[in-house]
């Protein structure tokens, strides 16, 4: 495989499991209030139509929002045990292609003591093509 250069500002992600390993390379670009992702679109990340699957958007959103919610939380002086998301919803606006790239780029919207809630745009080389929002238990 060719090496990847990611955008500016994304190193390979930090937070590695068995569920994306296919998906990888992921980036993710960590400031002290959010974690956006990114992934260069290919074969691995299609559905058998040759669409880039929604299921893979909505995993990277829900990653990426719960993400930004542990790291706004800690900006904000909090530490917590974990969070585990309650409600997801994902509204897809368009399609991607093979070979451009995905970004998600989440905010956290509200953290109270017990929920927090957060949104995230999706990009494909800048073109909006989903919009997420959830809600995350926080323990």
């Amino acid at each position: 495989m060719t090496e990847i250069t990611p955008p500016e500002g994304f190193s390979p992600h930090f937070r590695k499991s068995k569920f994306t390993d296919p998906w990888e390379p992921i980036f993710s670009r960590v400031s002290s209030r959010a974690v956006d992702l990114a992934v260069l679109l290919r074969d691995a990340h299609c559905n058998s139509r040759g669409m880039v699957h929604g299921g893979l958007i909505a995993a990277l959103c829900d990653n990426g929002m719960g993400l930004t919610c542990v790291a706004a939380m800690k900006d904000n002086g909090r530490e917590l045990q974990g969070m585990v998301t309650v409600s997801m919803t994902t509204d897809f606006l368009g399609a991607a292609e093979i070979g451009s790239w995905l970004i998600v780029a989440p905010e956290a919207v509200k953290l109270g003591g017990s929920l927090g809630f957060a949104r995230a745009l999706v990009t494909a080389d800048g073109k909006p093509i989903a919009q997420a929002s959830a809600s995350f238990r926080i323990s």
